[in-house]
């Protein structure tokens, strides 16, 4: 559906706190915006995500959240300050980003931790969204972030007993979401590669049975991008991404009238499939499609649904959720 072509626009957009966030924009102009928000936190911008869409009908624009991609400084430079990236810098971002290309309206478009931002993003300007497509819902709740890195353990007892050794032993027993924050900042670079390393083979470990998908997603990162990707998401997660607990199913209330189509793969370990569908309770106009096949890393079928929403989005046949 998209063009192979490089991006028609891009530029490094100062958001202040010497931080520059890299955008960039694809296919048409005057068509329909859509803001395609990636993972992570701390993933960098998809290569292949504005392929989704049809670049003679959509205006697509792509960026990198701060720290990671080709916004600067990375997070990888044991020098950057974290202090000016939270979610609500990023949500801060987002906006400045809208207002810099003069975009009144965009359809919001990302999974995993994409999805916890695209909320709280929503949440917060209700009046600038048009429509939304979250795979793989998160909201980045303290139970959510607990299930990953500590209830998991019940389904993958070795592969955790692992990653558990993989920080000091006298922090084995409390928050290892934190001991491994506490890592990723030790001027020792072999610590921080080590910790980068074991960080990524848990999340590897998550996902390895979803044949469907793309198992080993993690720790093929290159070595700059897995140290950022670590970094950022440990400085997250062990502050439960600085949003109250519960926050955005709370202010679900928000999106009314906010088109949505959530799609979440039911094989699911590292975000399990409930997260979605107390979101949809919450949220009348959103419809939740379960992927029997799918995982956290996806399936050729939760592809074709994708395919699928994007189409309902462009027809503009959004008036009510389907069955």
């Amino acid at each position: 559906m998209g063009e192979e072509s490089g991006p028609r626009r891009f530029g490094m957009l100062d958001v202040g706190d010497d931080n520059r966030m890299y955008w960039e924009t694809r296919g048409n102009p005057a068509g329909r915006t859509v803001l395609i928000v990636h993972g992570g936190p701390g993933g960098g911008r998809s290569r292949n995500a504005h392929r989704t869409f049809d670049h003679t009908v959509f205006q697509v624009i792509s960026f990198d959240q701060r720290g990671c991609g080709d916004s600067l400084p990375s997070a990888a430079d044991p020098a950057t300050d974290m202090a000016h990236n939270t979610t609500d810098h990023l949500i801060a971002d987002m906006e400045a980003l809208r207002v810099h290309l003069g975009v009144q309206r965009w359809l919001l478009y990302g999974g995993s931790w994409g999805s916890t931002l695209i909320l709280a993003y929503a949440e917060r300007y209700p009046e600038r969204v048009d429509g939304i497509i979250l795979i793989g819902v998160t909201m980045t709740r303290p139970s959510e972030i607990d299930w990953l890195y500590h209830g998991l353990r019940l389904l993958l007892p070795m592969e955790w007993e692992r990653f558990r050794a993989g920080v000091p032993e006298h922090l084995r027993d409390g928050d290892l979401v934190e001991a491994y924050r506490v890592l990723m900042e030790n001027p020792d670079a072999a610590v921080r590669e080590q910790a980068a390393r074991d960080w990524c083979e848990w999340e590897d470990a998550a996902i390895a049975h979803e044949t469907q998908g793309t198992p080993g997603q993690y720790s093929a990162r290159p070595g700059a991008a897995k140290h950022a990707f670590v970094r950022i998401c440990t400085h997250y997660f062990a502050r439960h991404a600085w949003l109250e607990d519960g926050q955005l199913l709370r202010n679900a209330h928000r999106l009314a009238g906010i088109p949505a189509v959530l799609i979440h793969g039911r094989l699911d370990l590292s975000a399990p499939l409930r997260t979605a569908w107390e979101l949809a309770q919450a949220w009348p106009t959103s419809d939740l499609v379960v992927i029997e096949d799918s995982g956290h890393t996806g399936s050729p079928a939760l592809v074709a649904v994708v395919r699928q929403a994007v189409s309902r989005f462009t027809d503009g046949d959004l008036s009510q959720p389907q069955a």
